[in-house]
């Protein structure tokens, strides 16, 4: 099932995530480097969602690791332990 979220929902939620995650426990890092947001798709344990990256924010995601669909249409595996920049709607992984 994808829920698609919009506007405060897709903030608290990405804020609530990287709260979760200042516990010690390692989380990929992405931070948009675009002009517009973007829209990530985030497979975690079997449910999707969409998650929101304002210009210039970061978010923190998948602390035990998940699939990731970038605004392009790459697709990404990540642990958990990744620092990434969305450049041109793609994944620039570090």
């Amino acid at each position: 099932m994808k829920t698609t979220l919009s506007g405060l929902t897709s903030l608290a939620l990405v804020l609530g995530m990287g709260m979760a995650m200042t516990g010690g426990a390692a989380a990929a890092s992405i931070t948009n480097k675009d002009a517009q947001a973007q829209v990530l798709s985030v497979t975690e344990n079997g449910d999707k969602i969409d998650v929101v990256v304002e210009p210039g924010a970061t978010v923190t995601i998948c602390p035990g690791g998940c699939f990731v669909t970038m605004p392009s249409g790459d697709r990404e595996t990540l642990s958990g332990n990744e620092t990434i920049d969305i450049v041109n709607g793609g994944a620039v992984i570090k």
